[in-house]
């Protein structure tokens, strides 16, 4: 996706990679990392003053109020960087920064995005001059931004360091915007299907059962795909969207695209099954009951897990159902 300066892309990796150093200096701080390592999952926009209406305060306890989708943009108000790399912070109050590497060569680029006291998120980088996003996931404090290139096999050399300060205007903004996961604009297919399915219902739960119902009942497993994905698959919202069929990954992506499209914070998540299969599912923010992971359905005393997958592929089955309201089968470890 691009948004003029903008593109979207990036890759989730898999395995360490070690790297070597190799200095550059320039507008913020840079280091070598020489015998470091990288533990790594491989695997026009308005103002703010325009998004939001001053009806809801901006405190986390309601979802903001969208007058139009949240589009990331390199305003470069606030930029570090040197000959390699550059970093624009001007938006990380939003929930993202952007970085873009400037040399023009085509050797594999990475970056690494490290709160304190955090995950380490570790993404690919494009080479073509534009800026990819990258969303501030873990909330508010110091992230340590690192861009490495790749130098031989699976060795790099970190060419820039950065650390920044976030203090996000909204703790729910990261949650609202596209990124390299759930990557979506103004022209997408799912933007206009939630817009669709939305358009007649009244409250966040009804949006949100009206997508997830969609989604659930249309779409199907790919038993081939899951076969033969590769490290750095990352879901086409679109495609998924017109074939309605995916693995989880995708059933996640286009359901988290919908509902940030309606101005309802979604979370990609990804980790781990209780059978120790790597998985992905959606949490989502509604506003009189806050974060929640099983939301669709309430028998009185609990909400079903918000897993589109699961259940989809079991039909909506009791067993699948009490597997999916169990949060103890699901073990969180990366967050989009």
């Amino acid at each position: 996706m691009k948004l003029e300066r903008t593109r979207i892309s990036a890759a989730i990796l898999a395995g360490v990679l070690s790297f070597t150093g190799l200095s550059g200096c320039g507008t913020g701080t840079s280091a070598s990392a020489a015998g470091s390592s990288l533990d790594a999952a491989d695997t026009p926009t308005p103002a703010p003053e325009d998004i939001f209406d001053g009806s809801v305060p901006l405190d986390g306890a309601a979802n903001p109020v969208l007058d139009t989708l949240l589009l990331p943009i390199a305003s470069e108000t606030v930029t570090y960087g040197n000959q390699y790399a550059t970093i624009d912070a001007s938006h990380s109050s939003d929930g993202y920064i952007m970085v873009k590497y400037v040399t023009g060569e085509t050797a594999r680029i990475k970056v690494q995005v490290v709160k304190t006291d955090g995950v380490t998120y570790t993404y690919n980088l494009d080479t073509d001059g534009t800026y990819d996003v990258f969303p501030l996931s873990q909330g508010n404090g110091a992230y340590k931004v690192t861009v490495f290139r790749n130098v031989s096999d699976h060795k790099y050399a970190q060419v820039f360091t950065q650390t920044i300060q976030v203090a996000l205007a909204n703790d729910l903004l990261p949650f609202l915007y596209p990124n390299q996961y759930v990557d979506f604009s103004e022209r997408s297919a799912v933007v206009a299907k939630a817009e669709e399915l939305a358009s007649a219902m009244t409250g966040e739960l009804a949006k949100l059962s009206a997508i997830y119902s969609f989604v659930v009942k249309n779409f199907t497993y790919d038993y081939d795909l899951a076969k033969t994905v590769q490290n750095g698959y990352l879901p086409d919202v679109d495609a998924v969207l017109a074939r309605q069929k995916g693995i989880c990954f995708d059933y996640a992506a286009v359901m988290c695209a919908m509902l940030r499209a309606e101005g309802i914070p979604t979370k990609l998540e990804m980790g781990y099954t209780s059978t120790g299969e790597y998985h992905a599912w959606i949490s989502t923010h509604i506003s009189e009951a806050g974060w929640i992971n099983n939301v669709i359905s309430f028998d009185g005393v609990s909400w079903k897990l918000m897993d589109p997958t699961f259940a989809s592929v079991g039909k909506e089955s009791q067993s699948v159902m009490e597997y999916i309201n169990n949060p103890n089968n699901y073990s969180m470890k990366y967050c989009y």
